[in-house]
């Protein structure tokens, strides 16, 4: 069986994470250790021990809650940044007036910039500028309104570090999921080319081979290789063309380039490349020539010059027999969309089209002229008895503005 590619989950901000994790257990031992060192001159020692016994329980039982984005809940980061913020204010509690005038650290110290930094990587600079600004207000009051020099820095270095990084996590998760759908894109493109390798070692041989025997028999069998060749035209054109493209969005920005697949809404604002509404018409006796690249249009005009190729196909079929030609040219030119469908049937008595005009039979008048003059399209029809027919569609590519005037008029 052939190996088939797809997307593997991957998350650049991850290591973020782990990094986070090592920082409150180290920023934990690091609080801890200047709690020791100045044990002597702690006022109310009983009161940081019980603050650093709920700091140490907390900061250990919840390492699985920043191993990553999705367990690190925004009722965690409540609970976390509470913490934080209690231990800054309890420093008043368990310090003397003449140590915090000093400059003595709060109880906390820089673990507080831990909780700070865990809404950063959650939930990007604004989570960090609103963490980061609650700690400066608690450091204030801490300070009784007049801050250190010291604690005016390390406030300001957290504010900004923060920030910085929650912008930075953004950015790569923009760029993850442009990643992750490059990536899906090339597999679904490789796949393609792989099925139509072997749709052509394999079943368009054999619908080939069909239709070339069928022709020699006759009979039934000649009926038979007509539909292989038809099938055989329509299978090359998916093969070829592909399907229409469709979106891709992130299921989780936690998920790092998990994506999934969006149907476009079918008035999308984006352009419709014009020759995927137009494959399904090429058959054994309808040639379609278009060019390499896409054919953008609006999606209105689109459907709408589509809808009328498939209107003046129908009158190949109904005036010049099922056995009539018929070919389809697609020219893209830089202000319009120029379409033109030609056929070798008996082409069209002069006069004809309004005799039928006045017998109320309105087909050419209003399924392709109709449309394309609401567009602000033409619809230009060359028939000459015994040479076939031509419908030349020609729709401009700017359609609101060309509507506009038409309105005016």
């Amino acid at each position: 069986m052939a190996a088939r590619e797809r997307v593997m989950r991957m998350s650049v901000e991850q290591p973020l994470w782990r990094a986070l994790t090592g920082y409150r257990v180290l920023t934990m031992v690091y609080a801890i250790g200047l709690f020791i060192s100045a044990y002597d001159e702690v006022a109310r020692p009983w009161v940081a021990i019980a603050y650093f016994a709920v700091l140490a329980v907390w900061t250990l039982a919840t390492l699985p809650r920043v191993a990553n984005a999705a367990s690190c809940t925004k009722r965690f980061l409540v609970v976390d940044l509470t913490i934080a913020l209690a231990g800054i204010l309890l420093t008043r509690l368990a310090e003397t007036p003449e140590r915090i005038d000093a400059g003595a650290p709060t109880l906390p110290s820089i673990w507080t910039a831990g909780a700070v930094l865990a809404f950063a990587i959650k939930g990007g600079w604004r989570w960090a500028a609103f963490a980061s600004t609650l700690v400066a207000a608690a450091n204030l009051v801490h300070r009784s309104g007049v801050p250190t020099r010291d604690t005016v820095h390390m406030v300001l270095l957290v504010w900004i570090a923060s920030i910085a990084i929650g912008y930075v996590v953004e950015v790569a998760r923009a760029s993850e999921r442009t990643l992750a759908r490059a990536l899906e894109i090339e597999a679904a493109t490789r796949e393609r080319e792989r099925l139509a390798r072997d749709i052509h070692d394999s079943v368009l041989q054999v619908l080939a081979m069909v239709q070339r025997r069928g022709a020699v028999i006759g009979g039934e069998a000649a009926e038979l290789g007509r539909m292989a060749g038809e099938q055989e035209v329509a299978l090359r054109t998916l093969v070829s063309g592909g399907l229409l493209p469709v979106s891709r969005v992130s299921e989780d920005a936690a998920d790092g380039a998990v994506v999934r697949t969006v149907q476009e809404p079918d008035d999308a604002d984006g352009p419709v490349d014009l020759r995927a509404l137009l494959a399904p018409y090429a058959s054994a006796r309808v040639s379609l020539a278009e060019p390499g690249a896409p054919v953008p249009l609006a999606p209105l005009a689109a459907r709408e010059l589509a809808a009328a190729v498939g209107a003046a196909l129908d009158n190949v079929r109904k005036h010049a027999g099922e056995h009539a030609r018929a070919w389809i040219l697609v020219e893209d030119e830089p202000d319009s969309v120029i379409v033109t469908v030609r056929d070798d049937g008996p082409g069209i008595p002069e006069g004809r089209l309004a005799q039928a005009e006045g017998e109320g039979r309105l087909g050419v008048a209003l399924s392709i002229r109709g449309r394309l003059r609401d567009l602000g399209g033409s619809a230009e029809l060359i028939s000459v008895p015994g040479q076939g027919t031509e419908v030349e569609l020609k729709v401009p590519k700017d359609t609101s503005a060309s509507r506009g005037k038409a309105e005016q008029r």
